[in-house]
């Protein structure tokens, strides 16, 4: 009896979609293979992890509960002539997918199970060009390079940083997924943040004064993505520059920097 269920058990994973077969293996990894947080990891996040560092006391555990849990999840793998990822990088990488979503309390971008990490610039078989950093939804990937990866916690406060901008690329492309069974902005928020595209996109294409980066001006995606890293990384620029705006921000990523950190 107990190998015939077992047997049903897995017909009926052949009819699921192959992102619900993801999430149960990682739900099974996660309750059987927790990631362990070690007084050294809080030691590395505190000195190298601008966001953590700051971040009031109170939210501390919370911050760390929900990086246990994504890195439990998420497989890191090494790609190029990369042999291995490094347990403090995977902690960078793992913080800062906890710090975009960490207005959420369930979300962790489930559908992107696998991060991909290339020591440089990568040549991408799909664009037929060179990468720094891209999200592929197809399967599932998050995949960055390793140099201007690192090179984004040098100065955490110039509103570049790979890292936040592929996951922010995630977090959208997320929104649209529906097998993922997770919900990202609310529908009344995503509007609002819409309104504001156009004009600002405009600001950046004409050379008018704004406080988005040049690589905003290419399209919808990268002026988010682009958006999201001068929310966490220049914030009260951001908010001087056009409340309103910031405020939005703040609906759709349900946090506030300049609330949360110290």
């Amino acid at each position: 009896m107990a190998s015939t269920l077992g047997a049903c058990h897995f017909c009926l994973m052949i009819f699921l979609p192959y992102s619900q077969i993801i999430n149960l293996f990682n739900e099974a990894r996660w309750r059987m293979f927790q990631r362990k947080i070690s007084t050294k990891d809080v030691q590395f996040l505190e000195e190298y992890f601008f966001y953590f560092a700051r971040l009031q006391p109170r939210y501390k555990t919370e911050f760390l509960n929900k990086l246990k849990d994504i890195l439990t999840r998420k497989r890191i793998i090494p790609r190029g002539d990369m042999r291995q990822v490094s347990p403090e990088l995977e902690l960078l990488i793992g913080a800062t997918i906890t710090m975009v979503t960490f207005g959420w309390n369930s979300l962790r971008l489930n559908h992107f199970h696998t991060i991909l990490v290339y020591p440089d610039e990568y040549y991408s078989q799909i664009n037929q060009t060179y990468h720094r950093g891209e999200v592929n939804p197809k399967y599932g990937l998050i995949i960055l390079s390793l140099k201007p990866f690192l090179e984004g916690f040098i100065d955490p406060t110039d509103g570049i940083n790979l890292g936040i901008h592929e996951v922010a690329h995630a977090l959208k492309l997320a929104h649209f997924i529906h097998t993922d069974e997770e919900r990202e902005f609310s529908p009344k928020a995503w509007e609002t943040y819409k309104k504001w595209v156009p004009d600002e996109m405009k600001k950046i294409r004409l050379g008018l004064p704004t406080v988005f980066r040049e690589r905003g001006g290419v399209d919808e995606h990268e002026f988010f993505a682009v958006v999201v890293e001068t929310f966490f990384e220049k914030s009260q620029e951001f908010k001087a520059y056009n409340p309103k705006f910031y405020q939005t921000m703040v609906y759709l990523l349900k946090q506030d920097p300049l609330v949360l950190l110290s």
